[in-house]
């Protein structure tokens, strides 16, 4: 009878598989930020330029809607590259992407009520049911719309497109209202700025869906924004404060890059990195 193998002779254990072998098995860091303050600090200052800088870029500099378009597009594109090209978030490539994609999602929706005369109500309309269409395929594709594992880059993508729609979505929501119903700027953001507390009320008071949440707030912030940067920047006579887009674009700018490096110093709003076995655990985050 062959005698058991000894200690020194037993065949030695499968190493786990560690982070950096997980590296180069493909899976990466969530790509998106955690839904902190800072988040929808940034996401609120980010609309807002996106309709100041597309009236900027648009009207002052005199790019045309169609110029505007393309440039913007084109810088959108390259930001995207990038940011799929990533293996983790990094705020500065990340929020880059979502200030120009905010533009875009402006610039979509003004082609479409001022060169081919779509009602705002009909493209409000159309955008929703995009967006319903781009989660329903994202569910069944990837069975979770959660933004806390975005690790893929088939997530991504479907984040991206929903993003886009969202923009788009916000921009015709918030025009149709403020512009078409005509209760103005003030009055626009104070509606949807009660439609956000009602979607937290919702969810920390009465259990709403996270998920859901998430991107009802998400939606609901575009128009807010857009209706503060109409507020701030149009003309007194139009209803506006008269600041105008160069200095409301300038100083929310500023703002989103001051909280973009703090967060890229601090890695506050880092999110969690996914286990081989698909449990959650919190990155680092510096002191």
């Amino acid at each position: 009878m062959t005698p058991p193998p000894s200690p020194a002779t037993a065949a030695p254990p499968v190493p786990a598989v560690g982070p950096a072998r997980r590296s180069r098995m493909g899976t990466m860091l969530n790509k998106v930020p955690e839904v902190t303050l800072y988040f929808w600090i940034i996401k609120i200052l980010a609309t807002t330029v996106g309709e100041t800088a597309a009236d900027y870029l648009n009207v002052d500099l005199g790019f045309g809607l169609n110029g505007t378009t393309y440039v913007v597009s084109a810088l959108l594109a390259i930001a995207l590259g990038f940011q799929f090209n990533l293996r983790r978030y990094v705020p500065g490539v990340y929020w880059t992407a979502v200030v120009l994609i905010s533009v875009v999602g402006t610039l979509i929706t003004d082609n479409l009520t001022d060169v081919f005369e779509v009602p705002l109500t009909t493209s409000t309309v159309a955008f929703a049911v995009a967006l319903a269409v781009t989660f329903a395929v994202w569910y069944v594709k990837e069975r979770t719309l959660s933004i806390h594992t975005i690790v893929t880059s088939t997530r991504e993508a479907f984040y991206w497109l929903a993003i886009l729609f969202t923009f788009a979505l916000g921009t015709a929501a918030g025009d149709l209202l403020a512009e078409r119903v005509n209760i103005g700027y003030g009055l626009s953001a104070i509606v949807f700025g009660a439609a956000i507390a009602a979607v937290a009320v919702a969810h920390f008071g009465f259990g709403l869906n996270s998920v859901l949440s998430f991107w009802l707030a998400y939606i609901l912030t575009r128009p807010l924004g857009a209706s503060m940067g109409d507020l701030l920047s149009q003309a007194k006579v139009d209803g506006g404060l008269g600041l105008g887009t160069t200095a409301t674009s300038a100083v929310f700018l500023a703002a989103i890059v001051v909280a973009v490096i703090y967060l890229t110093v601090t890695r506050r709003d880092a999110t969690e990195v996914v286990r081989g076995g698909g449990e959650p655990e919190p990155e680092p985050v510096a002191a």
